[in-house]
């Protein structure tokens, strides 16, 4: 095996690593989340991602980026989220092919509810993950970036 096939199978194990980490704390997120508050854990990252913008609302293409999702699948969650009265679309004066999402209160008042649930579980999974020793310096790598913001 010669370098460049070693860094290739080093960034491969990264990947996969990355991915197990990723898949643990998703599959524990989505039981929690769904169990707890009927929120799908990407329902909560497009909730979290609309709470965080200044005056709650943001275009389509940037929630699409903020959730990983296609534009037709942002739409069909918009539209599912719209439908529980979570958020609701408002027309761009500026551009009146560009819409807005935004949080309603019912929609506020669920990711307020579901915060420590996920917050919780977070912390959970990353511990659990920690004991695992593949997936202990992903882990440890994390916490580290957090003390050096």
């Amino acid at each position: 095996m010669g370098i460049t096939d070693d860094a290739v199978e080093i960034r491969a194990r990264g990947w996969r690593t990355l991915a197990a980490l990723h898949g643990l704390i998703e599959a524990e997120l989505e039981r929690s989340l769904q169990k707890e508050h009927g929120l799908s854990v990407v329902e909560f990252t497009v909730l979290d991602a609309l709470s965080r913008q200044d005056g709650w609302n943001m275009r389509m293409r940037q929630l699409a980026r903020a959730a990983a999702l296609s534009s037709s699948a942002t739409t069909r969650l918009v539209t599912r989220l719209e439908d529980r009265n979570l958020l609701t679309r408002i027309l761009c004066e500026d551009d009146r092919r560009g819409i807005y999402t935004e949080l309603t209160p019912e929609g506020q008042k669920l990711l307020h509810d579901a915060h420590p649930t996920h917050d919780e579980v977070l912390a959970s999974a990353l511990d659990q993950a920690r004991e695992l020793p593949e997936l202990a310096p992903l882990v440890s790598a994390i916490y580290e970036s957090q003390t050096a913001v």
